[in-house]
């Protein structure tokens, strides 16, 4: 344990698929800081990733739960509060898919039953799971929720299409979520716009090796790795942050609030790229 943050503390991690995940990174973390965990995810991405073998070398148990499901959700909630024997502590969701992405649909001719399933699995999953957690009771008081979002809910930008959408409908669902679950029970919800991360997801994205390069670039600190974003779960869901809720914290290392740096100017090799 290093410093026992969340030392007694009761956590579910939605979304680890592999070691490259966001999740699986942010469930190692939690783990190092003394919490019990389970981990979830659809059966399809457990099947896809190394998730499941890597949960068992750790003891830590795996419930198959498809989050745009109700029913799903309210089995998983009753059998993970079971198993480690009280109400949830915190909840990472880390949720997110699009076929139009991943099929490199323009924006302008998107497939629309493909968007709606982008908007359910992306952003309505966190409402839903909010939703039936409440009626459940199912989270501790002073207890805390995270979500992963990016910067394009805000900005356009090229080939990231419908998950754009979703993401502006993700932090809304934390600011009105929020201050529902504030006034309930004191809960905190949050959102964290991560850097551009090299995850399996992300791999779908065409213009990834392009983007992690500018990014860098514009990015005074340094793009946030994977490392970066559980450690700022870690804090978020420790008492250390007990009034920070309703937020979207850029974990970008500067990123989002920069326009121009001395990389970019002085690096031709970002402005030639298009060149090619």
């Amino acid at each position: 344990m290093k410093n026992g943050l969340l030392a007694g503390k009761r956590g579910l991690v939605f979304g680890a698929v592999d070691e490259r995940s966001l999740a699986w990174h942010t469930a190692m973390r939690c783990l190092e800081e003394g919490a019990q965990l389970v981990i979830t995810n659809i059966e399809s991405a457990l099947a896809l990733g190394n998730v499941v073998s890597l949960a068992k070398e750790n003891n830590i148990p795996v419930i198959a739960c498809d989050a745009t499901d109700l029913n799903d959700l309210q089995h998983l909630l009753e059998k993970s509060q079971t198993i480690l024997g009280g109400k949830l502590d915190f909840i990472l969701h880390a949720v997110a898919q699009s076929q139009n992405l991943r099929r490199h649909r323009s924006y302008d001719d998107v497939n629309y039953n493909y968007f709606l399933q982008t908007v359910d699995a992306s952003a309505l999953s966190l409402h839903k799971l909010l939703q039936t957690a409440k009626k459940m009771d199912a989270i501790e008081e002073w207890g805390s929720v995270v979500t992963i979002t990016y910067i394009a809910s805000e900005r356009s930008q090229l080939g990231y299409n419908d998950m754009a959408d979703a993401k502006a409908m993700l932090e809304s669902i934390v600011r009105n979520f929020g201050r529902i679950y504030a006034e309930y029970k004191h809960i905190r919800v949050n959102a964290i716009s991560q850097s551009p991360t090299p995850t399996r997801a992300a791999d779908k994205w065409n213009e990834t090796d392009y983007f992690y390069e500018y990014a860098s670039h514009l990015s005074p600190l340094g793009l946030a790795d994977a490392e970066d974003c559980a450690n700022l779960c870690v804090a978020l869901f420790s008492d250390l942050t007990r009034k920070v809720t309703m937020q979207t914290i850029y974990n970008d290392g500067g990123f989002s609030h920069t326009l121009l740096t001395p990389a970019i100017v002085e690096d031709g090799r970002i402005l030639k790229l298009n060149e090619k």
